[in-house]
């Protein structure tokens, strides 16, 4: 019910917010708005409203919408309303009306950005784990430990930052520079050559393509910041020290250490420690009982110090929101392109069904993840129907183009081949991301 709820959530407000971007230019426009639909299909439910008394409709098929304008092409037009058809208006202005509906998802997308920006987002540090022998990774250099700080100039705050830059940098198959933070405190640049990463690669776990064993090497038990009421800190813990071992038995990462507190409620520990400071120390730490989940578990008031919450001010926010919404549409133009050219895989296509899934899993991990899910399926939507495929936004840009070059509109014999083709494109194109849905859910 949570996938169900928040897929209809998900798909209802892209379709209102991309019609209403058609409907408002229209109306600022002076062109008569017929109808505004949810849905294609017969309409299960209407109302009308305002001067025009425009026809709000729900309508059966949930997978889109549409704006119905008063047109001469789709029917009679009195003399008196011929001003306010859409076909009467100027190539600008009919543009300007095709165009607001993307550009309505690609705001849409950089609203989004700018609350999870300003909010928080949670991540983890984008700490190196094992790196593969015989690897990119490994020829480049870099070491377990090591701390990733910058790529190609972009900063990477989280392993979330860093894979999302390093993707669009693979892409080019050119050498990538790194800068990071070494385990000894010092800085270097590494230099990653990508040529060797195959198509098929990016579909996968590229970073292990390339040798970032992330997931091989539990990040070492180092405490992050302490609870002023915790226990920890009444024991005389600090941020930044390094726990060895607790009660003779060695920790040699943070997991191990969580599973130790959680395990001895109530019930004293004796830490081995390295001080941030130096040295080597012996500490009592009894962790405090809760109740959670129903079951009754230990905790010592320690942050982990591999998880990061990077938030902006309103104005930086908003810049990198408007930045992301921006790469993340040359990335999808960029994707689309090379899938065309077979360079990358058509498998990267995804359908209802998949957009549905991970609607669900972002509702379920949280807001945040949920809201960022929905601003990238925004922008998709958007970039999606500026391609230059009849039936789509695009397509009647695309018309319009031509009617500029030519000094005349496009014949309705030409529309109408254009609209074969492109509902045959746009099906080829749903069967294949249908296909793949299919086969991840056969796959796992």
């Amino acid at each position: 019910m949570t996938t169900v709820a928040a897929f209809v959530l998900a798909l209802g407000l892209l379709i209102i917010v991309h019609e209403f971007g058609h409907y408002l230019v229209a109306r600022w426009c002076n062109v008569k708005v017929l109808r505004f639909s949810i849905g294609f299909g017969p309409v299960i439910a209407r109302r009308r409203s305002g001067r025009d008394q425009t026809e709000w409709a729900l309508s059966a098929v949930p997978l889109g919408g549409y704006v119905k304008m008063l047109d001469e092409r789709e029917g009679e037009v009195a003399p008196h309303e011929l001003a306010r058809a859409f076909n009467r208006q100027s190539v600008a202005r009919r543009c300007a009306i095709v165009l607001a509906g993307p550009v309505a998802n690609l705001l849409l997308a950089i609203a989004l950005y700018w609350i999870t920006f300003m909010h928080g987002v949670p991540g983890i540090k984008p700490v190196i784990g094992e790196i593969a022998a015989h690897s990119a990774a490994a020829e480049a250099g870099f070491q377990a430990g090591e701390v990733i700080d910058s790529i190609k100039g972009a900063k990477t705050e989280t392993w979330q930052d860093a894979r999302w830059v390093l993707l669009q940098q693979a892409m080019s198959r050119q050498p990538i520079e790194f800068e990071v933070h070494t385990a000894r405190g010092d800085y270097a640049r590494r230099q990653l050559v990508t040529a060797g990463l195959k198509s098929e690669q990016l579909d996968a776990d590229f970073l292990q393509a390339l040798g970032f064993l992330r997931s091989a090497q539990p990040p070492p038990a180092l405490l992050g910041e302490l609870s002023s009421e915790g226990a920890a800190a009444r024991a005389g813990l600090h941020s930044g020290d390094r726990v060895i071992a607790v009660d003779g038995r060695a920790v040699t990462s943070w997991n191990e250490l969580v599973d130790v507190i959680r395990g001895h409620p109530a019930l004293p520990l004796e830490f081995e420690i390295e001080r941030a400071a130096g040295g080597e120390a012996r500490v009592k730490v009894t962790p405090e009982a809760i109740t959670e989940g129903g079951k009754t578990i230990g905790r010592a008031g320690i942050m982990n110090p591999y998880l990061v919450d990077v938030r902006y001010a309103p104005l930086p926010a908003l810049r990198l929101a408007a930045a992301r919404t921006w790469e993340t549409s040359a990335f999808s133009l960029r994707m689309l392109g090379k899938m065309v050219i077979g360079e990358v895989s058509l498998k990267n296509l995804s359908g209802p069904i998949t957009i549905a899934d991970y609607a669900g899993q972002s509702a379920q991990i949280g807001w945040i993840a949920y809201t960022t899910f929905l601003a990238l399926i925004s922008i998709s939507l958007g970039v999606l129907n500026l391609l230059p495929i009849p039936l789509l936004d695009g397509g009647h840009l695309m018309y319009y183009m031509l009617e500029i070059i030519k000094g005349s509109p496009v014949s309705e014999h030409v529309m109408e081949i254009g609209q074969r083709i492109g509902m045959g494109v746009l099906l080829l194109l749903m069967a294949c991301a249908v296909y793949n849905d299919i086969s991840r859910l056969i796959n796992g």
